[in-house]
């Protein structure tokens, strides 16, 4: 009998072909970082070992926080890299269980199978809540699990209100489970606010990626906040490889918590709400159908013309977009607010394919 193969998680970005021109395909900012961290990064001392503990790098990403300790920071290589350190944690600490959101990042999902974790989809906060709730009779009968909340969410873009997460915390509680949330999008939210209360936020894991957000996905830097008492705090310091952040990482995440970045970030996100309602109405003109659920820099939507036709043709012309068939979505996109440029290049590209 052959062996099953294994789960390859998709994603936008890079492949093996040429470097799009116009990549619509990836949720990093298309504005790059602010200079001052950029010089930071360039500057990276590489001649030697970065301190193996990150001592200082962890109490200043702490202090950023409004956290005493930088013990509960915990530096990763990406959050690809976070996602499974955390999973092996709760597999060490005894959990057998992770839900994760349907659509969703695929290596929640990838990290759950390599593991042997038994795998619940969600597809809204209810789905989540019956799941780890109750029965009927008002009996707990979920077990323990490790919840992932991406917040908001790929590819949907969509995000809890105040009173799902209330819900949600008490579901939490109920079934003695461990919350993680995703917020790798949340510095480029361009609508609304995080609804997160402050103090399940403080009983929660959280992961933070900077580098969508600095359009610097090349540099792998991220790091998890751990919750003010988490029996997998331990685990997942322990499983973090030696020196798990090069020096561009360090530099990165050093930069990342100067008042000056969040000036520029908020900059950027005055930049990109005005060109996503440029593109919404581009990609109306054209009769795509689009959601409406999201709040990031992304969302889904659906073309007239046949996806895998077009995906190619644009491709071709050095146009990228993110085929949703990976998320379950078969015949939708997902696409990322671009320039103007990039913008005038995919519809022109599209008026020019044969109808």
């Amino acid at each position: 009998m052959s062996a099953a193969l294994p789960f390859i998680p998709e994603h936008g970005g890079a492949d093996s072909g040429p470097t799009p021109r116009h990549d619509f395909s990836s949720n990093a900012s298309p504005l790059g970082p602010p200079p001052t961290l950029w010089q930071a990064v360039l500057d990276a001392d590489r001649s030697r070992y970065p301190d193996p503990q990150y001592r200082a790098l962890r109490q200043r990403l702490a202090a950023a926080h409004g956290l005493e300790e930088g013990e509960r920071v915990l530096p990763a290589s990406g959050g690809a890299e976070a996602i499974r350190r955390l999973s092996l944690a709760a597999l060490r600490a005894g959990l057998r269980h992770v839900w994760l959101p349907s659509p969703g990042f695929a290596d929640y999902e990838a990290a759950a199978l390599a593991l042997g974790l038994q795998v619940h989809r969600y597809a809204a906060s209810q789905d989540l809540v019956q799941g780890l709730g109750r029965q009927e009779d008002g009996l707990p009968c979920a077990a323990p699990a490790l919840v992932w909340v991406c917040d908001p969410c790929n590819p949907t873009g969509a995000s809890f209100s105040l009173d799902e997460w209330m819900v949600l915390d008490l579901a939490l509680q109920d079934s003695d489970s461990i919350l993680a949330v995703d917020q790798a999008y949340e510095p480029l939210r361009l609508d609304g606010a995080c609804a997160l209360p402050a103090d399940l936020a403080e009983r929660a894991w959280r992961l933070i990626c900077p580098n969508k957000a600095l359009g610097m996905t090349g540099v792998r830097a991220a790091y998890l906040i751990a919750p003010a008492a988490c029996p997998l705090h331990e685990l997942a310091l322990q499983l973090a490889p030696s020196w798990v952040l090069a020096s561009e990482g360090c530099a990165l995440l050093q930069a990342w918590c100067k008042p000056e970045t969040e000036r520029y970030l908020s900059q950027v996100r005055a930049q990109l709400r005005e060109w996503q309602q440029d593109q919404r109405a581009l990609l109306a003109e054209l009769g795509w159908q689009q959601s409406e659920a999201s709040c990031g820099n992304f969302w889904l939507t659906r073309p007239t013309q046949d996806s895998d036709s077009l995906l190619s043709a644009l491709r071709q012309r050095g146009i990228k977009l993110r085929d949703a068939r990976s998320f379950g979505l078969p015949g939708w996109l997902r696409v990322s607010t671009q320039p103007p440029s990039a913008q005038a290049a995919l519809y022109q590209a599209i008026k020019d394919l044969p109808q």
